[in-house]
Formats: C-alpha cells, structure tokens, sequence
C-alpha cells in the first residue's frame, strides 16, 4: 500500500483496490489513446461502448448470469429502488412482500407504502430484537408481486447466508448493496437483484440491476422512464447519458475481482478477514461485544461496543484508530458504537493491523 494512504473502514463510499486507482489515474486524461478521458467519451461513441459491452460481459462472467436475465446500469442508488420496484410490478390490486431484518429492508418496505399503501405486507420482522437476529418465520401473501429482502444489513451487521425460499413462481427480490460480489450467488433463484456500487463494485453513481426478462414484461407503461426498468432494458440503459465515469469504474473492479479468484476467491479472502476481527471480540472476555447472533453475523459490516457502549473508551478508540491510520469506523449515528467495513478491496493486512491495535488497546 502507498505510504501516505489509510486503511479506510468506511461502510461506503468504500475503498477501492490500489491497483484500479491506479489505472485510472493513468488513463484519466487520455483513455485508451482516444485522446479523451472517460468523462469526455460520448454515450454513442465506439470507445464507451466497448466500456459499457467489457463491463456487462464481465459481470455476466463472474456471477454466472443466466442469459434471460438483463443487465442494468441506472442511477440513483439503491434507494431509488425503494420506490421503483412498487412502480414497476405492483397492479393496483396486487401485494407485495417484505422481509424486515434491518434499517434499509424497513425503509424499503415504507418507501414501497407511499406508493401501494397497505397492499405492503411484512412478511417478518426481527425489530423486536433490534435486528440482530435474521427472520425465521415468514408469513407470505397468497399472491404478492414479488418478495423483497436485503442480504446483508450495513448498518445492523446482519446477512441471510440462504435466500428465503418463496412459493413458485413469486420472484425474489434481492438489495444486495453491501454483500454485492463479495461470494458466488445462485442468479436463478432470484427476480431481480440490485445494488449500489459503492460498497464492492466501483463508486458511487451507477445503481446494477439484474433482472429477469419474464419480468420485464409486467412492468407498467405509465412509470416514469428513469424508474421504468423494460424501458431501461429496451434501451441498454442508453435511452439517456448513463454514468460513463462509474461505470467504467466498475469495469476496472470486475477485472480486479476476477484477478483475486474471483467470486470464490473473493468470499475465502472476506471470510478470512472477518474471522480475525470476529476472533479478538470472541476471546476479549466482554472487552469487545458484537451484539449480532453467531449465525447472523455479517461478513462484510461489523458492529462492535466496547464494555457494552461505554463512550469515553469508544471515542479514545476513534480518536487513536485515526492517528494510527486506520480511518471511518464510527458505527452508524442510528446504533452508535463502532462498525468495521470489510468489503473486497479491504487488504487482509488492514484487517490485521487492526486486531494488533485492538488487542493492544484492550491491554
């Protein structure tokens, strides 16, 4: 790592693997001897479209995508998701699922009720433990327009390591935001997937979509063109100026992950770290707590308190962390504490000098 770079722990905008950086640094003014940077190509032209094509391929490669699903590129984040899957493949006499096993599954969920009212059914909840457990027992509509859930909770700390399994012919739909190409995922078993890619995928400002085609077909004329996903489809996502920088970005990321191994390889090198930052809370003797159940445990986001929340040893940790070069692990505003990020471009070696300090600092 460059001497004068930290080890950024931020639960996103993320760190980015060195070595993208570093190529895109090197082609920020002339991108492929066109003369022109990235943020200078037009959407139409030959050199974004092998961009937009390499990308797309990529990403088909790594996930294994069927090839009846579609690949999205939109913007807007996650977030813009909340309100665009409702808009899409609600008829208006027509449920929809969710399963609430976190802040942003439950934000989907009231998102979706501006839109469709009481037709959003929660199919479970875990707020009663203040979600650090995952959902056990879901009580689905007889005929929803699909099932949403989010894989891995940011802010909580929580993953589904499974799917929920949904009756036949219900689509799954997936926020994968923080756990996004950080293991192999079984495309097929879901509708649509999407996620932001500033968490394991690039930077912020282009939005993945994967979606199946069938889908596509339920999507409703009068929504919006920015939110309408067929349309999007139709148009290859070019029906406007996309995000050409992020995407490009996220171009760069995939052919990274899949020097690392990728998805398999990834998913050991994640596990890996996560098992050194969970071993140092394990064998603390109540120094350092994680408050999410062993089997909820998220790979990617780890809530810590220390002596069960006490503050004055919390904000010494940040203080000396950050003079140490280990940066952004303040736990949300929402739950307090400290959260570790360990998404993919995290080297094991930031996850090692952190458990050196946190043994040190429980000394």
């Amino acid at each position: 790592m460059a001497t004068n770079r930290v080890y950024n722990f931020s639960a996103g905008p993320a760190c980015l693997p060195e070595e993208v950086l570093i190529t895109a640094q090197k082609e920020l003014l002339d991108y492929d001897h066109c003369g022109r940077s990235v943020m200078e190509l037009s959407h139409r032209g030959k050199e974004y479209t092998k961009i937009h094509e390499e990308t797309k391929a990529d990403l088909r490669e790594l996930l294994n995508i069927p090839s009846n699903y579609k690949i999205l590129f939109l913007q807007g984040g996650g977030v813009a998701q909340f309100s665009a899957l409702p808009l899409n493949f609600c008829k208006s006499d027509q449920t929809a699922d969710y399963i609430i096993s976190g802040s942003w599954s439950k934000q989907a969920a009231t998102e979706a009720k501006d839109y469709i009212g009481d037709r959003v059914k929660i199919a479970a909840t875990t707020e009663n433990t203040k979600f650090t457990t995952l959902p056990s027992d879901f009580t689905f509509s007889s005929d929803p327009a699909y099932v949403h859930y989010c894989e891995n909770e940011t802010i909580h700390g929580v993953t589904f390591t499974q799917p929920p399994v949904t009756k036949e012919g219900v689509p799954l739909i997936c926020d994968m935001s923080s756990s996004f190409l950080s293991h192999p995922v079984d495309v097929s078993k879901f509708g649509l997937i999407y996620a932001g890619a500033q968490k394991n995928a690039g930077i912020a400002g282009v939005t993945i979509i994967i979606v199946r085609e069938d889908l596509l077909t339920r999507c409703k004329s009068d929504v919006p063109s920015v939110f309408n996903y067929k349309k999007k489809a139709d148009a290859d996502s070019l029906d406007n100026t996309p995000p050409c920088f992020a995407i490009y970005m996220t171009g760069l990321v995939l052919k990274w992950i899949k020097k690392q191994g990728g998805l398999v390889g990834m998913e050991k090198i994640n596990r890996d770290k996560a098992d050194l930052i969970y071993n140092i809370i394990d064998s603390s003797n109540g120094f350092y707590s994680c408050p999410v159940a062993k089997e909820a445990r998220s790979v990617m986001n780890i809530p810590i308190r220390i002596k069960g929340g006490d503050a004055t040893l919390e904000s010494a940790f940040l203080k000396e962390t950050e003079a140490n070069g280990l940066v952004d692990l303040k736990g949300h505003r929402s739950v307090g504490g400290l959260r570790v990020s360990l998404y993919n471009a995290m080297p094991i070696e930031g996850a090692k000098k952190l458990v050196e300090f946190m043994t040190a600092f429980a000394a």
